[in-house]
């Protein structure tokens, strides 16, 4: 259908000066249309992929890449599971630790959290907790202690800093001689994290692992052992073939699980955002349909001139198609190249506008992450591209077909 005429003559048409300078207007704010909508969708996606990926690694920060736990009781046998998982190919580090649910107390100010029993040495080789002290040192916890490093924003609602002590009141009961008391244990705050997450900062806390096992009654065993993956996006597949090796005794739960709902709603705003900012590139290549239209009307003699010289319906088609998507494909590559400038640069551009105006666009006394983000991915700016370009030729489409209809003697009668 190509054939070189047509693409000949339908690059001709793109190039010529029309007599309609209101044509070469429309054919003008399609291209932009086009490109414009193509640099803000890359863009947008840009700095949603630099958020979602700065989130992720936040939480993974402090949570696992995935843990191993007995469905039917504590684990006594931690040290001999560390040595065998240690030992497998896709495993980095492994951890114990003790999970308590607690209340945290300091005069009148209550609060829930989440406790974990550590072994700071090895603690390390699973999350970066040691990173995110703002005060004081993992190493300060010491079995026997009783020392808790907690969340800032959970110190600062207890009111509390580092030396204070805070009562800890666990779920474990114990009998006294007027009844049935929850246990009460006395803690020293030794130092503060800001893992730049809330539901960390606000809610969680540590302690040495033989004071949570002591906490909970465990006596030597754990809740548990989180691990360190090789390759965290292959953690579902990793952790069952653990599994298998471990002989399918223990519960195996990954990061995805732990936070399903999370990752799946940010998929879900960034697969609705896509939608909403191709809409901006819909319209734009759809406007190709009206300027094709008003060329189809204003080259009415010229088609029927070349019809008449032989030319068939779908070469008359194809030029005005080659016409059409070579406006899309102007733009397109336009908007590519800039949207690829602008999400590479977005930063320092941000921060170049907020120092010019003197505002945030994300105050950091608000918002933990201050900075815009950008992880730009070659996957986005090719589906974009394609999808952008695919529209366009969709757009020359109907305006082609009227043009391969034009009738020669119809359209020379008045001429």
């Amino acid at each position: 259908m190509f054939r070189p005429l047509s693409l000949f003559v339908g690059l001709r048409y793109t190039r010529a000066k029309r007599r309609n300078h209101f044509i070469s207007f429309i054919s003008l704010i399609s291209m932009l249309g086009i490109m414009l909508g193509i640099v803000a969708l890359i863009v947008v996606l840009s700095v949603m992929n630099g958020f979602h990926t700065e989130i992720q690694a936040r939480i993974l920060g402090m949570a696992s890449h995935a843990t191993l736990s007995n469905p039917y009781g504590d684990m006594s046998d931690w040290p001999d599971l560390l040595e065998r998982v240690r030992k497998h190919e896709s495993v980095i580090g492994a951890a114990p630790f003790v999970e308590l649910q607690a209340m945290l107390a300091n005069g009148s100010d209550v609060s829930g959290a989440q406790l974990r029993g550590i072994l700071p040495r090895e603690e390390d080789q699973v999350a970066e907790l040691r990173r995110d002290m703002i005060q004081g040192d993992m190493d300060d916890l010491v079995a026997g202690k009783f020392r808790v490093i907690l969340g800032r924003e959970l110190a600062a609602y207890l009111g509390v800093g580092v030396g204070d002590r805070v009562t800890v009141v666990t779920p474990q009961v114990s009998a006294t001689p007027i009844g049935i008391m929850p246990r009460l244990k006395a803690c020293t705050v030794s130092g503060l994290f800001a893992a730049g997450m809330s539901d960390y900062d606000r809610h969680a806390g540590f302690l040495h692992l033989e004071d949570a096992a002591k906490l909970m009654r465990l006596g030597s065993g754990v809740t548990g052992v989180r691990l360190k993956l090789t390759d965290l996006f292959e953690a579902p597949r990793l952790v069952r073939d653990i599994a298998y090796d471990l002989g399918g005794t223990y519960r195996v739960i990954d990061w995805t699980q732990h936070h399903r709902n999370f990752f799946a709603a940010l998929r879900t705003e960034k697969r609705m955002m896509s939608i909403i900012l191709f809409l901006i590139v819909a319209v734009a290549a759809f406007n190709i349909v009206s300027t094709l239209v008003m060329v189809v009307t204003d080259k009415r003699p010229d088609i029927a001139i070349l019809r008449t010289l032989g030319a068939s319906p779908a070469r008359i088609m194809a030029i005005f198609m080659v016409q059409g998507t070579t406006i899309g494909a102007v733009g397109t590559l336009l908007g590519i190249g800039g949207g690829i400038a602008l999400a590479l640069n977005v930063e320092p551009i941000v921060a170049g506008i907020e120092g010019l105006f003197g505002v945030h666009f994300l105050d950091p006394n608000i918002y933990y992450i201050s900075k815009l983000p950008s992880d730009l991915r070659a996957r986005d700016i090719a589906w974009v591209a394609a999808g952008a370009f695919l529209m366009s030729v969709l757009a020359t489409l109907y305006p082609a077909w009227r043009a391969a209809r034009t009738d020669p003697a119809e359209a020379l009668r008045y001429e």
